[in-house]
């Protein structure tokens, strides 16, 4: 009969399967060790875990591997290329390269220095909204929930809040009117059930069907808080206090606008009104001010003739 485990043993293998599983799942990109946080130990300043400062290019006193994450080489015998029997090394006799992707130290491990350059998730990371990569910019490299694409720290919010809209005005699918059931949020196109599936593509059964124009995994509309686009400049929009739908007003950018127009038409039909006055015009003043003059002399001789029959 076999021996009977002792629950030192169950423990210690419970623990070695719990450290495969951590090694061998898929950490997000905010808790991955060449994207950590970091604060400068000289100017106090917040940004990425990067080599050098981004903003007064000082070297950390306790730099962090961007493979491993550690800050300290405990490894008497191991898989060092610098070897240290018996001394722990931090900072600068822990560290072997620097990534050109990340920007960030890594240790002189022989298996970080191997693998990291080649599975370093940053090596593409260009921000979507502002195209700005990892050594354009101090902050961290997030990905959009949605279309699963890079950001960096100042734009995620604002792209991730529009990121659920189409570019059309309706729901409907791109090669015909029926009414889109699938959605890409990479590429914000329907695609009705007709026109979402590529001729002679086998497709998994219990899968996300793919975007036939990027490939990317589509999702039910239904599913999704989906919204067109809209052009609210120079339209109607309802008023908010009145419950009528008839009830329609401009908005106050619009009106400010068309206001300065007028105003500027206006002064634009002045300014050419003066110009066409020519010697057509000075021909009818003088014209209309000789009528003027014979009439007041009509007006003075009969006057004088007046006051000469009061006299006689």
């Amino acid at each position: 009969m076999p021996k009977k485990k002792t629950g030192q043993r169950k423990k210690a293998e419970k623990q070695k399967l719990r450290q495969k599983e951590i090694r061998n799942r898929e950490s997000q990109l905010a808790e991955h060790p060449s994207n950590a946080a970091m604060e400068c130990d000289k100017c106090q300043k917040k940004q990425k875990s990067r080599a050098f400062c981004y903003f007064c290019d000082s070297v950390q006193r306790l730099p962090i591997c961007a493979a491993c994450g550690k800050q300290k080489c405990m490894l008497k015998t191991g898989d060092c290329v610098i070897k240290h029997a018996g001394v722990f090394t931090t900072g600068m006799q822990m560290v072997g390269a620097i990534c050109d992707h990340c920007e960030a130290w890594v240790c002189h491990g022989r298996k970080c220095l191997q693998t990291h350059a080649c599975t370093c998730p940053l090596m593409d990371a260009v921000c979507v909204e502002c195209e700005r990569g990892v050594w354009d910019h101090g902050g961290r490299m997030f990905r959009c929930s949605f279309c699963d694409s890079f950001l960096c720290e100042d734009d995620q919010f604002e792209h991730q809040a529009s990121c659920q809209v189409l570019e059309s005005e309706s729901y409907k699918c791109q090669s015909c009117n029926r009414l889109g059931q699938y959605s890409c949020l990479r590429c914000k196109v329907c695609y009705c059930d007709e026109h979402i599936k590529r001729k002679g593509f086998k497709y998994d059964k219990n899968k996300p069907i793919p975007c036939p124009k990027c490939n990317y995994d589509t999702n039910q509309t239904k599913d999704l808080s989906m919204s067109v686009r809209s052009h609210k400049y120079g339209r109607k929009r309802q008023d908010d206090d009145d419950d009528d739908y008839d009830n329609q007003a401009y908005d106050e950018e619009y009106l400010n606008y068309r206001q300065r127009y007028d105003e500027y038409n206006q002064e634009d039909s002045d300014v050419a009104s003066d110009d066409s006055y020519d010697d057509s015009d000075e021909e009818s003043d003088n014209e209309i001010t000789e009528i003027e003059e014979d009439e007041a002399a009509t007006s003075s001789t009969q006057a004088e003739v007046e006051n000469l029959k009061l006299k006689q």
